[in-house]
């Protein structure tokens, strides 16, 4: 498979999967990611999914060789510790774990949650909700994706866990479990003084099952396309191809045309032209 095969489109929810899968297949994209989720009519919630409608996705998946993933919302805090609301976050997580056999999906992104100051008892309820969660996860034969989330400035009210290499390294000491992987998004790692490479020198590629792609200028979150920021692409792709990740990759920036482009540039600055 070569490097264009192997970097996908983040679909997104606002659309019906079938859409996108419709799409895909059209473009030759052969990865995808998918929100069950997204305002306002959410269409792709886990209670819409009846048999017909599973069994078409799969057929579009086999049919086109298209690989599938799911992505919680970052803004679902998995940090959370409030009762009732605690309970839903696992259940919320479930819903992913359990519907993804179903739809032949290979992988579920998901995230630290989030901290208002109250950092020692966020982090241990996510530590716990993951935990959890990796456990279901084994049941079902579904891998997870912890992505490394970006850092808010010092003076903002939320900040995101799971966004330095010392606490990405501390969820994967702590779940050692194989179902528990990486998705390095690069453009986080932009924000941070160690960039890329330390993420990578620190973490390594053997957990890494989804690269995430976006381009920025490393003062604050953005999702811009190549080559509108400072990211270095050919090194990126020099250094990870060169450690031997054999991966995706999955961009997450404008619409789907601007990443069907977007796919076109990163090729040719993987190739150094």
């Amino acid at each position: 498979m070569t490097l264009h095969d192997r970097i996908g489109v983040d679909l997104g929810g606002r659309r019906p999967l079938e859409e996108g899968l419709a799409w895909a297949a059209a473009h030759g994209v052969r990865y995808v990611d998918c929100c069950l989720e997204g305002a306002p009519t959410h269409p792709n919630a886990p209670s819409t999914w009846s048999a017909e409608r599973v069994a078409g996705v799969r057929a579009t998946l086999d049919r086109h060789q298209i690989h599938l993933g799911l992505h919680t919302l970052s803004g679902v805090n998995v940090a959370e510790t409030s009762p009732f609301l605690s309970e839903a976050v696992d259940r919320y997580l479930a819903a992913y774990i359990e519907l993804a056999p179903r739809l032949g999906a290979e992988w579920i992104i998901v995230h630290g949650g989030f901290h208002f100051g109250d950092y020692d008892a966020r982090r241990a309820a996510s530590m716990a909700h993951l935990e959890r969660a990796v456990a279901l996860a084994e049941r079902h034969g579904v891998r997870l994706l912890l992505e490394n989330l970006n850092r808010e400035p010092d003076d903002a009210e939320v900040h995101y866990l799971a966004f330095s290499i010392e606490e990405c390294r501390e969820y994967f000491r702590r779940i050692g479990s194989p179902h528990l992987g990486w998705a390095f998004t690069v453009n986080h790692a932009h924000l941070l003084p160690e960039g890329i490479d330390g993420f990578q020198d620190a973490i390594g590629i053997e957990r890494c099952g989804e690269v995430r792609l976006a381009d920025n200028r490393g003062d604050k979150e953005q999702h811009l396309r190549p080559g509108e920021g400072t990211i270095d692409f050919a090194r990126m792709f020099h250094r990870l191809e060169g450690a031997g990740y054999a991966g995706h990759y999955m961009m997450a920036f404008g619409s789907w045309d601007d990443m069907r482009e977007g796919r076109t540039a990163l090729v040719r600055a993987a190739a150094g032209t």
